[in-house]
């Protein structure tokens, strides 16, 4: 991260949240002394967004359930973050889907949460769980969980998954 210059940064970067002044106020970091320097930095860039910052980042999230295609690194991570939803029997796709369109009308954005590990059930119970949210509250928890995704998706960036080279140093 720090020997790339700014352009080529951002489009790594962007990989992991598209939210633009995320990336940017992690660029204005380097150089990193070491990747838990850039991950610090990670977490208290995307804690100071605003709320429109985090809608830019929800808007690139497919909804949970949905089939992601496309080649790219995002689209991979996608699909491998909601794999506890593969091979799901219709019941609980439809489930998903109505799900996901309530939470998207009481709430005005994507339902997101950290797949990473969860089966299709367990998605399914937080979604529900979190319907009954109020508006102040959701937006908490979708701050929580953009910031495990990013996390997430930050360390595979480091550990140059999808990626050229090593991926070792920040």
């Amino acid at each position: 991260m720090n020997s790339l210059d700014a352009e080529a940064a951002r489009a790594e970067l962007l990989t992991c949240c598209t939210a633009r002044r995320w990336a940017d106020a992690v660029i204005a970091g380097r150089p990193y002394a070491d990747p838990a320097a850039l991950r610090a930095a990670s977490a208290a860039a995307l804690a100071a967004q605003d709320w429109a910052g985090i809608e830019e980042a929800l808007a690139a999230h497919p909804r949970i359930g949905d089939r992601v295609g496309g080649q790219d690194r995002e689209a991979a991570w996608s699909r491998a973050e909601q794999s506890g939803v593969d091979g799901a029997a219709d019941g609980l796709r439809d489930a998903l889907a109505a799900g996901n369109r309530a939470y998207e009308e009481r709430f005005g954005h994507v339902f997101l949460i950290c797949a990473t590990g969860l089966g299709g059930e367990e998605m399914l119970a937080a979604l529900r769980a979190r319907l009954r949210n109020d508006p102040g509250t959701e937006r908490a928890v979708v701050r929580q969980e953009l910031a495990k995704i990013v996390e997430l998706r930050l360390g595979r960036l480091l550990d140059g998954e999808g990626t050229e080279g090593d991926g070792r140093s920040a």
